[in-house]
Order: C-alpha cells, then sequence, then structure tokens
C-alpha cells in the first residue's frame, strides 16, 4: 500500500524552504556546489541548484556522486549497479552540499563523504536532505531538512522529484511492506513535520 504524504506543489515549497536555508547557511562563503547522491539525490540536487540560482542571482554547480563502492555492505550486495558520478569542477577549499532525497541510517552518507574526498578537501561540506526518517544508526545529522517523518521499520519513504522542474508525479509516498499491515504500529501513527 501507497499513502501520498506530500504532493507536487507541497513538494515545490518545501524546496524552496530548503534552498533559503542554504543560502542563509552560506552568506559571503562563495557559491556552494550542490553534489546529489546515486540515485534518488540527484535530481533533488538539480532542482534546489535552480531553486538556489534564482536566490542568489547567480549559477549554481550542482553534480552526482555515486557511493557503491564506499558502502560498508558491498559484500551483500550481488552485482551493485554503479552510476556515473560527475563533480562540477574543483571543490577543493569549497563549500559542497551533499543532497540526498531520503535520510535514514546515515550510512550511505557516511559513503558518500569517504567518496567525495576522493575529489579534493571541501572547506565545509553540509547535507541537505527532503525527508529525515529517523532510524540513525550513525552520528551523523543533516543540516537542511525539507521535513521529519517519523517512520517504522516495516515502511519505506519514496520521493519522486522530476529534475527539471515541477511533475505530475512529484511527491513523497508512504510505502508499507506487506508485513506491516498487521504491525502494532499503523500507518496513521505517521506524521510529518517541519525540522526544527
Amino acid at each position: 500500500m501507497t499513502t501520498p504524504l506530500l504532493d507536487a506543489p507541497a513538494l515545490r515549497r518545501t524546496l524552496g524552504r530548503m534552498a533559503r536555508e542554504i543560502a542563509a547557511a552560506n552568506p559571503g562563503t562563495g557559491t556552494p556546489v550542490l553534489v546529489g547522491i546515486q540515485r534518488g539525490g540527484v535530481p533533488v540536487a538539480r532542482r534546489l541548484a535552480a531553486d538556489l540560482a534564482g536566490i542568489l542571482g547567480r549559477p549554481v554547480a550542482c553534480g552526482s556522486l555515486d557511493v557503491t563502492f564506499y558502502r560498508d555492505d558491498l559484500d551483500q550486495r550481488a552485482a551493485p549497479t554503479v552510476h556515473p558520478t560527475e563533480i562540477p569542477g574543483d571543490i577543493q577549499g569549497r563549500t559542497v552540499v551533499l543532497v540526498d532525497d531520503v535520510f535514514f541510517t546515515g550510512r550511505t552518507i557516511r559513503a558518500a563523504m569517504d567518496a567525495l574526498h576522493e575529489f579534493g578537501r571541501p572547506s565545509r561540506v553540509q547535507l541537505a536532505v527532503v525527508i529525515d526518517r529517523g532510524h540513525r544508526q550513525l552520528p551523523i545529522r543533516p543540516d537542511v531538512v525539507g521535513q521529519e517523518l517519523f517512520t517504522t521499520l516495516c515502511q519505506s519513504v519514496l520521493v519522486r522529484c522530476a529534475a527539471g522542474g515541477e511533475g505530475t508525479d512529484d511527491g513523497v509516498f508512504l510505502r508499507e511492506s506487506p508485513p506491516a499491515a498487521s504491525s502494532k504500529t499503523p500507518a496513521t501513527a505517521v506524521s510529518l513535520s517541519h525540522a526544527s
């Protein structure tokens, strides 16, 4: 079962607010570089870069990063799929904003930081995510969060985000796995809140 949580206009507003928060967090530090984590973070990063460019009045570089070979569970994955990494220019001494769609345990972000440092040593690395769904396993916390979503481990979160602008299928959706139908924590217990 899939439950819609944010529709396309709500997601657009959320991304706009995130872009404003990124701009506010980087006054006078030069234009940050946005790097989306493959795959879900890439279209989000492109949308944020476009919004941020409108706020700052100048282009915002945006790239992509594949973390497959930096994951700590690589030995548990059969024939992992690798996606393109495109780092836009020299990130040495720059502020880099890593972007992902859903923040879960923190392990993907740890892998992304390891992968990023293969391309240079940024002065700062920030993290922006559309959804923080809880269940953190590492001491990593996003700097910019679209929404906090309290989930069970039997649920998953899907963020649909068209890279070139708002799409008709855009939104945030909650999925229940089959065992979750009899879970002690029903889907109605899920709530969205603005991160503080």
